[in-house]
């Protein structure tokens, strides 16, 4: 029972480790406001010029972990999360006791609400979890069985109830701010047009690889491409939905539209949304 029940544990602890460390180092190369790291987790124990340093050590820690949970047959290799994690619950209890404005900054600044008892017992399942694999002798990812799948699937369910996280993720999305307000980076709509149809059916007409202007208009972004002829391409990106529509027309000199795309300029009006 207890092999059982610790060979499912593993995936997950291994899981949480890595996704834990990815959010660490994505929140220290993101530009956060000043200060911002020093207001996540243990580093507001510490002077604030360490925070960012703080941050990245735990990171690599956590990925150490895990890579020793899947590649070392040692008890050292199976012992150090179930340390690593019971160090944890002890700093979560003594922030929330000290510091109870901050958020645990367990998974970056994702995890940015004040510290409560959901995280402290989150922290407390995990340590758990690590000392029954530490117990056991297992290394590398267990085969999962009929039996595992169910301890898995009940360990996965009692750390979302414990994960304050989801609550802000659920916020967001029933809050989700409308299209036209969303930033969405201007390089990521000319990936998006540069892989599209009406991208290919004008490329090869065009005299520069980047755009001579841009600028957005409510949930559309345009892009102007100088092209042969003395005319110009401009190609409109929606910036909303897993496929988003791109349209195409080219301009003359005169301003004129030469070549509309087949759904016209009528189609991208009557396609631009505006929100309430």
């Amino acid at each position: 029972m207890l092999s059982t029940i610790a060979a499912a544990a593993l995936p997950i602890i291994v899981v949480t480790l890595a996704l834990g460390g990815v959010a660490k180092l994505a929140t220290v190369g993101r530009e956060t406001s000043p200060g911002a790291l020093a207001r996540l987790g243990p580093a507001v124990l510490m002077p604030e010029r360490f925070a960012r340093a703080a941050m990245i050590a735990c990171a690599l820690v956590e990925f150490v972990l895990a890579a020793g949970l899947l590649v070392v047959d040692h008890p050292a290799a199976r012992w150090l999360p179930a340390v690593f994690f019971a160090v944890a619950t002890y700093v979560l209890w003594d922030l929330r006791r000290r510091r109870p404005d901050v958020g645990c900054g367990c998974f970056g600044d994702v995890s940015d609400t004040p510290v409560g008892l959901r995280s402290i017992g989150r922290a407390a399942a995990l340590t758990a979890m690590a000392a029954l694999i530490g117990a056991q002798d297992l290394t590398g990812w267990p085969q999962l069985t009929a039996e595992t799948m169910p301890w898995m699937g009940g360990g996965v369910a009692l750390l979302l109830v414990c994960s304050p996280e989801v609550d802000g993720v659920v916020s967001r999305l029933r809050h989700r701010a409308p299209c036209e307000q969303r930033p969405m980076p201007p390089g990521r709509a000319l990936s998006r047009l540069r892989a599209s149809t009406a991208w290919r059916a004008h490329a090869g007409s065009l005299v520069a690889a980047e755009p001579s202007d841009m600028w957005r208009e409510l949930c559309w972004r345009f892009f102007v491409f100088p092209a042969q002829g003395d005319a110009e391409v401009v190609f409109a990106v929606q910036l909303s939905g897993r496929r988003p529509a791109v349209r195409a027309v080219v301009v003359g000199a005169d301003g004129q539209v030469i070549a509309p795309d087949e759904l016209g300029n009528a189609s991208l009006r009557e396609s631009t949304p505006v929100s309430a």
